[in-house]
C-alpha cells in the first residue's frame, strides 16, 4: 500500500511540474506576443545590459574646461611623412620625374599594372635631351594625394588618380596642373548590386541607374553602402551624380539638396574603406555597394550573385604635370603617357581587369574642383540629416598606455575633435582597473567642446585594463541618451592597446553589442589588432592601427565620415 502512495505521489509531483512548466513556457511565449524579434532582442539586451552594468564601479569625475583651438583645421600638419606611402617603382637614372599613382593600379599583382609598365620603362633606355631617363611611381589613394598636393605639403611631377575629379581640385588649389592625356588605362565605377534585389529593383523601377536607385533608398526600398567622398574616388563620384540626378543645373541648389537630404536620410552605412564596405555587405546588411569595375571582376566572392551597373564619370586615370616644371621633366612624363599605351600594355591592363565597358559613357560633364570642394563641404553638413549621432569615446589609460601610446591617443583626440560636427552629441570615459565618466554626453557645443578639451588633457596613466566594462559603461550612457532622444544614432570609439586583463571579456558582452547594434570603432596604439579588430567587426565598424606617424590623420578621417 505505502508503495502505490510512493508512486501516487511522485505521478502527481511530475504532473505538477509539468503544469507549472507550461505555465511558465506559456507566461513568457505570451509576454512576447505582438512583438517583432527586433523588440524582443532590444529587451532582452536591456536586462543584459542592467544586470553587467550593476556589477561595475563607475566613477564620475568633476568636468573640468580646456582651451579649445579655434584655428582651421591643419591638414598639411596631420599628414605623415611622404615616405609612409610605398615607392613601387624607384628611379633607375638621375634623371626622372616621380609620379603619384592610384593605388588599384600601382600595387602588385592585378592592381600592379602600372607597376609593371613602368619597370619596363624603365629598362626601355628612354632618352630625353640626350641623357637616359626614368619614372618613380609612388603607391597612395587619389584622395590622400590630393591632401598632400593642395596643402603643399609634398607635390610630385605628376599624378594619375583613378579620375578627372581629383584633377579638377588640384587645379582649383591653384597649382599649375597641365593634363598630359585623359587616359592611361580603361575603368569604371558602378553600384554592384544583390541579384536578387537587382531583379526586384527591375520589376519596380524598370532601369537601374544612379536615378532609380537613389529614388529606391529614398523611399527606403535599397539598402546600400558608399564610401568617404573625401577619400575614394568612387565615393566622390557617387556623390556628384547623385547631386547631379536631383538637379543637373544647379549641383548644390536647394533642389538637388533636398533630394540628397530625403536620400541620406535612409543610407545605412557609409564606409571609410571599401574594405570596411565589402565586410559589410558580405555580412547581408547592405544590398549594394560602389565599386571599381577592376576591383569587381576580380573578386571571386563577387561573381554570380552580383550585377554591376556603371554611373558617373569613367575612371580612366588621366594624368596631369604639376606645378611648374622644367621641359625636360614634361618630356619624360609625355614619353611615359606615349609608352604605356603599346597594344601589349594595353593587352596586360585588360588582363588585370582593366579596359572593358569602353562602351560606357560618363552620364554627366566635368565638374568644376571648386564645385567638388564645396560639394564635399555639403555632405559633411549634411550626411547625417535628421539623425545627429551621439557619441562616446572611450580612452584606455592603463599602465600599458603610459607614455607615447598615451600621447599620441590625446594628440589624435584634441586634433580630431576638430572633425567632430557641431549638430552631433559626444561623452568621453576613461578606464584602466575601474571606469570613470569624464564628460556625460552633450550636444557639442563650444561649452562642450572646452570641456572635451579639458578631459583630455586631464587623462592619465595607471592600473589594470578593463575594456568590456568600459564598453558597457558606454553602452549605458548611450542607451540613457535614446530614452531622452530615440532619433539619435549611437556610436562607440575605444582608443586602446588592444589589451584587456580585467572586468569582463568580449564573450560575456559580445550578445550584448550584437543586440543594440551599437557600431563600435577601434584605433589602437601600439596595439594588439586582432584583439580590437573583433570588437569592431561585430557590428561592421572599422578599425585602425594607428602607429605613431600617421595616427592624426587617420582619426581625422574617421571623424570625418563617422561624425
Amino acid at each position: 500500500m505505502a508503495k502505490k502512495k510512493n508512486k501516487f505521489y511522485l505521478s502527481a509531483l511530475l504532473i505538477l511540474a509539468v503544469v507549472f512548466g507550461l505555465v511558465y513556457v506559456g507566461v513568457n511565449l505570451t509576454s512576447n506576443l505582438g512583438k517583432s524579434k527586433a523588440q524582443v532582442t532590444l529587451e532582452d539586451a536591456a536586462k543584459q545590459l542592467s544586470k553587467l552594468y550593476a556589477n561595475i564601479e563607475v566613477k564620475t569625475e568633476p568636468t573640468v574646461k580646456g582651451q579649445i583651438d579655434l584655428n582651421p583645421i591643419d591638414v598639411a600638419g596631420s599628414l605623415p611623412d611622404i615616405s609612409k606611402f610605398p615607392v613601387t617603382v624607384n628611379n633607375s637614372t638621375n634623371q626622372f620625374v616621380e609620379i603619384f599613382s592610384s593605388t588599384e593600379k600601382s600595387g602588385t599583382g592585378v592592381d600592379g599594372w602600372l607597376t609593371d609598365v613602368a619597370a619596363e620603362f624603365n629598362k626601355a633606355n628612354i632618352m630625353v635631351g640626350g641623357k637616359p631617363v626614368s619614372v618613380k611611381v609612388r603607391n597612395i589613394a587619389s584622395g590622400t594625394a590630393t591632401d598632400y598636393i593642395k596643402s603643399g605639403k609634398y607635390v610630385p611631377d605628376a599624378f594619375t588618380p583613378s579620375n578627372e575629379l581629383w584633377g579638377e581640385m588640384v587645379k582649383a588649389s591653384g597649382l599649375k596642373v597641365q593634363k598630359v592625356t585623359d587616359r592611361l588605362v580603361g575603368n569604371v565605377p558602378g553600384i554592384v548590386i544583390a541579384k536578387s534585389k537587382y531583379d526586384a529593383l527591375m520589376g519596380t523601377y524598370g532601369a537601374i541607374n544612379v536615378k532609380t536607385v537613389t529614388e529606391a533608398i529614398a523611399d527606403n526600398e535599397f539598402s546600400m553602402g558608399y564610401t568617404d567622398p573625401f577619400a575614394s574616388s568612387t565615393g566622390l563620384n557617387f556623390l556628384v551624380t547623385a547631386l547631379n540626378t536631383f538637379d543637373s543645373s544647379n549641383l548644390l541648389g536647394d533642389k538637388a539638396v533636398q533630394g540628397f537630404e530625403k536620400f541620406q536620410a535612409n543610407v545605412p552605412f557609409i564606409a571609410s574603406t571599401t574594405i570596411q564596405m565589402r565586410d559589410a555587405a558580405k555580412s547581408g546588411a547592405l544590398d549594394g555597394f560602389v565599386l571599381e569595375y577592376q576591383t569587381y571582376v576580380n573578386a571571386a566572392d563577387l561573381k554570380g550573385g552580383y550585377v554591376f551597373t556603371p554611373f558617373g564619370v569613367r575612371h580612366d586615370s588621366p594624368l596631369y604635370a604639376l606645378g611648374d616644371l622644367p621641359q625636360e621633366k614634361l618630356d619624360i612624363i609625355q614619353k611615359f603617357a606615349e609608352f604605356v599605351t603599346q597594344e601589349k600594355y594595353q593587352k596586360s591592363a585588360k588582363d588585370k581587369g582593366f579596359n572593358s565597358l569602353d562602351d560606357y559613357k560618363p552620364e554627366m560633364a566635368a565638374v568644376d574642383g571648386s564645385l567638388l570642394s564645396a560639394a564635399q563641404k555639403l555632405w559633411k553638413e549634411k550626411k547625417n540629416v535628421g539623425k545627429p549621432i551621439a557619441a562616446v569615446f572611450v580612452a584606455d589609460v592603463s599602465g600599458s598606455m603610459a607614455g607615447e601610446p598615451l600621447n599620441r591617443l590625446k594628440e589624435s583626440l584634441l586634433k580630431g575633435q576638430k572633425y567632430l560636427g557641431r549638430e552631433n552629441s559626444i561623452g568621453l570615459i576613461s578606464y584602466s582597473s575601474d571606469v570613470s565618466v569624464r564628460l556625460p554626453i552633450g550636444k557639442y557645443d563650444t561649452n562642450q567642446q572646452s570641456m572635451f578639451v579639458g578631459a583630455v588633457n586631464s587623462l592619465q596613466a595607471s592600473g589594470g585594463t578593463a575594456t568590456f566594462d568600459a564598453i558597457v559603461v558606454a553602452m549605458k550612457m548611450l542607451q540613457d541618451k535614446m530614452a531622452e532622444d530615440p532619433n539619435v544614432k549611437p556610436i562607440i570609439f575605444v582608443l586602446s592597446d588592444g589589451e584587456t586583463n580585467e572586468g569582463y571579456s568580449l564573450k560575456d558582452i559580445k550578445g550584448l553589442i550584437e543586440g543594440y547594434g551599437v557600431p563600435i570603432y577601434t584605433v589602437g596604439y601600439n596595439a594588439n589588432i586582432k584583439a580590437l579588430q573583433s570588437i569592431s567587426s561585430i557590428n561592421e565598424a572599422a578599425s585602425i592601427n594607428a602607429d605613431t606617424d600617421d595616427v592624426i590623420y587617420k582619426i581625422g578621417n574617421l571623424f570625418n565620415v563617422q561624425m
